[in-house]
């Protein structure tokens, strides 16, 4: 018996411990709404899960949760509050918050990236470059990597560029029987994997041709997981549990793969043997190296390397490809450019990829519209009163370029796709508007790269194939912490030496895109 009063006893403390939990807890986000109530924004769906339960429900759906905004900005205004149970986002779709808040190093990264710093337990890009929330160690790690991404370097990297994108080509002639349809996003993901191994770490994946390779596999289930894990619920989804599992282990072995790699290297270098000119070298050789950077900072450079080295670029050329498609007199121009700079010749220059204006353009307005990385996220460190509205400090502020340029207000017909917009003699775009590669200290180390890296993978494909797309697929874009193609973007292709005309139409407008035809 008396262990029996015992034991009711310890559950009556246990409930009373747990509801008074409860009630601080409805305290402590009853004060967060107070703090944040006067910033304007649509109703919170419930108190505890705030606009959770829409957000959810969009990804789930394979929706872009940043087209309910633009509704939401014409109702509330350029500053909206969204809650997510005791977090509030401040989203600034202003080109002054973006001005103040991205080109100062003040306002450091926040919470949203430390969330990336692991994925279900397990570290994933911790402190690498694109998630540092330390800004004092971050700029030693960018200031250790800046030589690796200078012009002399860069162009160094062109035969490698050259090379890959003609494996590509080469593999895409064994099925160019405009019959086949191929899933343009899976080959471009393939050849910007190969580009990257190669040229941050001497690795030759070869992924293009070799099916058995596993890095595509992993990327993609890495990347898979990232959407997952938005869910803040998923990880106590028993039916997510076995998913869960393989992306850890995915994650597991390219952590692996990047230390052995890393380790190899480090003991060839002490040990003066002869070692590749990749960027992973010349890390290694920095004097600074000590000062800046742990082996599991470089490890997390090596994830981060694959994963943004490999993953925007492959999205950025499927856009500009699926775009193309659509708007046949675009393909056609730019394509008689190809032909007239670079002609028929395979090994292409640097100095060829600055006469390629019209192609610059096109894959400008691409990322106007499909911006890979569409947004970005800064703490307030103080009070700040943008466009009139209050942001307290220790705020996380959103800013999405992805919103901006689809906004008439800074675009005229912001859903046409005209690469005239880039022309040299054009209004210049607000740079606090434009910004795919984001702005100021933090902006994209591998900015220059990526568009070498885009320009010449799409001068090889224009110069040797025609094609058009599938019909049939959809045109909806898949967020997945990147934007990519939902459908992959589906084509038939043949050479260009038995080119019939181009299709004169475009194929499957969205609603909000029939006016402009």
């Amino acid at each position: 018996m008396g262990a029996l009063l015992l034991l009711s006893g310890a559950l009556l403390l246990l409930l009373i411990v747990v509801f008074v939990a409860f009630l601080l807890f409805c305290g402590y986000i009853y004060y967060t709404h107070l703090k944040y109530d006067h910033i304007p924004g649509p109703p919170r769906e419930s108190f505890f899960m705030g606009h959770a339960p829409t957000l959810i429900k969009m990804m789930n759906n394979n929706e872009i949760i940043y087209d309910p905004f633009f509704e939401w900005i014409e109702k509330y205004g350029p500053i909206i509050r969204l809650n997510v149970m005791h977090k509030v986002m401040v989203w600034v779709i202003s080109p002054e918050g973006v001005k103040e808040f991205l080109l100062s190093p003040k306002y450091t990264k926040d919470d949203f990236y430390e969330r990336l710093h692991f994925m279900f337990g397990s570290r994933f890009l911790g402190r690498g470059l694109l998630t540092d929330t330390d800004y004092s160690h971050w700029h030693k790690q960018r200031r250790l990597m800046d030589p690796a991404f200078s012009k002399s370097y860069l162009i160094g990297s062109m035969q490698t560029f050259n090379e890959k994108a003609e494996e590509m080509v080469e593999k895409l002639s064994e099925m160019a029987d405009w019959k086949q349809q191929i899933k343009m996003h899976e080959m471009f993901g393939k050849v910007t994997l190969d580009v990257i191994a190669k040229i941050a770490f001497a690795m030759d994946l070869n992924s293009i041709w070799d099916e058995k390779v596993k890095f595509p596999q992993i990327i993609t289930k890495i990347m898979q997981g990232m959407l997952v894990a938005r869910d803040f619920l998923a990880r106590f989804d028993p039916f997510k549990k076995n998913f869960i599992r393989e992306v850890k282990n995915n994650l597991h072995y390219l952590r692996k793969q990047g230390k052995e790699r890393i380790l190899q290297r480090i003991k060839a270098i002490k040990d003066g043997d002869e070692t590749p000119k990749d960027i992973l070298t010349q890390i290694l050789k920095s004097s600074e190296l000590q000062d800046s950077c742990t082996l599991e900072d470089l490890v997390d450079n090596f994830v981060t390397f694959f994963i943004a080295g490999q993953e925007t670029t492959a999205n950025q050329l499927s856009f500009a490809l699926m775009e193309l498609g659509r708007y046949p007199e675009v393909l056609a121009k730019v394509q008689a450019e190809v032909d007239e700079v670079i002609g028929s010749k395979r090994d292409i220059e640097y100095e060829d990829l600055k006469k390629l204006q019209y192609l610059t353009q096109v894959l400008k307005e691409t990322l106007r519209l499909y911006p890979t990385a569409p947004g970005t996220s800064r703490l307030s460190v103080e009070e700040i009163v943008i466009d009139g509205v209050r942001i307290p400090a220790g705020s996380n502020v959103m800013f999405n370029t992805y919103i901006m340029c689809r906004m008439e207000k800074y675009f005229k017909d912001p859903l046409l796709f005209d690469p005239d917009r880039f022309h040299p003699d054009a209004p210049k775009p607000n740079a606090n508007v434009y910004f795919p590669f984001s702005l100021g200290p933090r902006t994209c180390i591998g900015q220059v790269f990526s568009q070498m890296e885009a320009k010449v993978v799409m001068v090889k494909f224009l110069q040797r194939f025609e094609f058009e797309l599938v019909e049939g697929q959809s045109f909806k874009v898949f967020d997945t912490g990147t934007l990519r193609p939902l459908d992959g973007v589906l084509c038939r292709m043949r050479p260009r030496t038995d080119r019939k005309p181009a299709k004169k139409y475009r194929y499957h407008l969205s609603p909000e895109e029939e006016h402009l035809d």
